[in-house]
């Protein structure tokens, strides 16, 4: 199956970036949003680009077994796959599964030397090599700066992408340069910020920091019954 067709594109192209990766190696990305409004799905969407596009991903989930993760990623591709009338979709499935590391931690169990042992077992034995890592669930308080700059440090050094999902609340403000208070005092760190904020049935989504679309244009939209990015208007 791998001269299938179909592909899932990028639902950051349309944030005016030129590549498929958005982030290269050594870097890394963040999507900010409220709890269920779709950072996870829209994550689980960037990794079916690159699983169909023959790159290794690594999913890192702190909140859900594997079961969950699994599940989110048959429901994304089925429902992508259904938009697109793909033909023979679960034999394009399963033949990209190889590609899927799904690693789970508890919140409370997960620090960088257990990732970068469990990595450097899967690495060394060859068993897997990831190209991109989605990291879902990590809590972002103020304790989180150290953390994040050895997980930072650790993509580059295995010449990996890193996607993090960042919880935002409704009651917070943010700072005078747009960003909530969970990523304001670590922003530096990353190269691409997204967030994803509701208004009445419609998810808009701006680019708080990377890629290159003007500022003037208005706001994307993300279809969470479609899993799809589109113009707004």
């Amino acid at each position: 199956m791998k001269n299938h067709k179909f592909v899932i594109l990028n639902p950051f192209r349309k944030m005016g970036n030129d590549t498929e990766d958005v982030i290269q190696k050594g870097e890394i990305g963040a999507v900010l949003a409220r709890a269920g409004v779709g950072k996870t799905a829209l994550l689980v969407q960037l990794a079916l680009n690159a699983l169909l596009r023959n790159k290794n991903v690594l999913h890192i989930s702190l909140n859900d077994p594997v079961t969950k993760v699994s599940l989110w990623y048959k429901e994304v591709f089925n429902n992508l796959a259904e938009q697109n009338k793909v033909q023979a979709a679960n034999q394009i499935l399963e033949s990209i599964l190889p590609h899927r590391f799904i690693m789970t931690f508890k919140v409370e169990g997960f620090s960088v030397p257990k990732l970068e042992e469990r990595l450097t077992d899967l690495t060394e034995q060859n068993i897997f090599l990831p190209d991109l890592v989605i990291i879902d669930g990590l809590p972002f308080n103020k304790d989180v700066r150290k953390s994040l700059s050895n997980l930072k440090a650790l993509t580059q050094s295995h010449s990996m992408s890193a996607w993090f999902t960042v919880t935002t609340h409704r009651h917070e403000e943010p700072g005078t340069d747009e960003f909530p208070p969970q990523i304001q005092p670590i922003a530096d760190l990353f190269e691409v910020i997204i967030q994803l904020k509701p208004e009445g049935k419609t998810i808009l989504v701006f680019p708080l920091k990377g890629g290159s679309r003007a500022l003037n244009q208005p706001p994307l939209i993300f279809d969470p019954s479609t899993m799809m990015m589109k113009e707004n208007g």
